[in-house]
């Protein structure tokens, strides 16, 4: 979808990719997969809005097996380019409640785990305001399973212990529980933002804002990663990225505005669930 009204570029993806060589960033991850044939799985979607207020979106859900191993991945994040906090809380507050139908320790890990792999090293900030992620969920051991092991995700995941194991039923239908809160999370800030007047100035800084998405996604998503590991299509695997974009070498925000706001408050971890429009962030 390109030029629209609303968004100025946006795509779902469908992928199903099989072999019998597993790419090399899966067997970094899990080693015992070695030697067997893979399936893997999965739908993503990206939209790149034109208005400077409302946010890009972004989920990803997946299912992967290779012999006997196993596992279903995924999740949804917001990047807005201008804060309002009550968008931030309402997108995490309805994946809350789609987690918490199926485990009330899904949300607080997950949200720890999107926090921390949305993060730039280079630039020391997240992406956005996060949401969820998670990866190589087979119903077994922690929740946790990325490489920072000191880190936050990994630190909370060690304190609750290990859930009740789940069979693949559970864990599909908590993927498909996340799907469908897709919209009740991200249609009303839309429908908020959408005829808010903006000028030169919030273009300009969306597009050079949108240069940090790039960034990411071809230094660090591991789907980017995989995608052109395994041959797929390179046009959908870049599909993530934004039809414009800008760079300044240098920039800093001015204090006091609504710019600077975002790097001081919302391009760092928050408890955007539990915020009321009385919270000071």
């Amino acid at each position: 979808m390109r030029q629209g009204l609303i968004f100025e570029q946006g795509g779902v993806n469908f992928s199903e990719v099989f072999g019998d060589r597993l790419p090399p960033s899966i067997l970094k991850q899990r080693p015992e997969a070695e030697g067997h044939g893979f399936y893997a799985t999965g739908t993503s979607m990206v939209l790149h809005p034109r208005s400077p207020y409302i946010p890009t979106v972004h989920l990803n859900y997946r299912y992967f097996e290779a012999g006997p191993v196993w596992w279903f991945g995924g999740g949804a994040d917001l990047t807005p380019y201008y804060p309002f906090a009550e968008d931030a809380a309402h997108f995490h507050h309805t994946f809350k409640q789609a987690c918490d139908t199926h485990h009330n320790e899904y949300y607080p890990t997950f949200k720890r785990w999107c926090d921390e792999y949305f993060y730039l090293k280079h630039r020391q900030e997240t992406r956005g305001v996060g949401g969820l992620f998670f990866d190589y969920q087979d119903g077994r051991g922690e929740l946790y399973r990325g490489p920072a092991v000191d880190g936050p995700a990994a630190t909370y995941s060690r304190e609750i212990g290990n859930p009740t194991p789940r069979h693949w039923e559970e864990l599909f239908a908590f993927v498909q529980e996340c799907g469908r809160a897709f919209i009740p999370a991200y249609e009303p800030i839309v429908q908020r933002r959408k005829d808010i007047e903006y000028g030169e100035r919030e273009r300009n800084f969306q597009l050079y804002r949108r240069g940090r998405y790039v960034e990411f996604n071809l230094v660090y998503d591991r789907g980017t990663i995989f995608g052109l590991q395994t041959n797929g299509r390179t046009e959908s695997i870049l599909m993530s990225l934004p039809p414009l974009v800008r760079w300044e070498y240098g920039y800093e925000p001015e204090p006091g505005t609504p710019e600077a706001e975002l790097y001081d408050t919302f391009l760092k971890p928050q408890d955007w669930a539990n915020w009321k429009p009385d919270t000071a962030v």
